[in-house]
């Protein structure tokens, strides 16, 4: 958004011009999503695909659980990260490693948190185990609630931690390139 003079809020999306190349990337990407979340067993359904720009992405790829969930399994997890690079493998395929751009970079942060969450928080790692590895500190400047990590481990363990969540990142990025090569 952009604020005038007059510190009214307008939306820049409003005016922007979008090029027919540019759609065509979107359109491959989100495509990259749906493929990629219709074929990874414990996926959340497809609730909307579209390619008009919302907010600061220029196509959107929503997928909603059927019901309510209180836990989400290791399934579910590997399936949103895989679904996260279906649009960013999907631009590779049809434009070439050349092609790599600024596009997926939500996406990939998306990837790297789950991951990260999946090694330090929920105990999803069979090479650290079912630990926790981060630990939620209050901020002691005023207490006002702010939260931080503290690290508690080693740097040995902080290693480790930092090459399982590469591991499953490129784990699940090379799953879904071999997905949608068979498509």
């Amino acid at each position: 958004m952009i604020v005038n003079k007059n510190n009214t809020a307008s939306q820049w999306r409003k005016s922007m011009v979008i090029t027919e190349a540019d759609k065509k990337v979107t359109a491959f990407h989100e495509a990259g999503h749906t493929l990629v979340a219709a074929l990874m067993p414990g996926a959340d359904p497809l609730h909307k695909v579209t390619i008009i720009p919302r907010g600061r992405a220029l196509g959107v790829t929503w997928s909603l659980p059927e019901a309510d969930r209180l836990s989400y399994t290791k399934t579910w997890a590997e399936a949103k990260i895989a679904m996260a690079f279906g649009g960013r493998v999907a631009e590779q395929l049809v434009y070439g490693e050349d092609h790599l751009n600024t596009g997926a970079s939500s996406d990939i942060n998306q990837a790297t948190s789950i991951a990260r969450s999946m090694v330090t928080e929920y105990g999803m790692s069979e090479k650290l185990g079912p630990q926790t590895y981060t630990r939620d500190a209050r901020s002691a400047h005023l207490d006002l609630g702010l939260r931080t990590r503290e690290r508690e481990y080693s740097e040995q363990t902080a290693q480790e931690i930092y090459e399982e969540i590469t591991r499953i990142v490129s784990d699940a990025h090379q799953h879904v390139h071999s997905i949608l090569c068979q498509q």
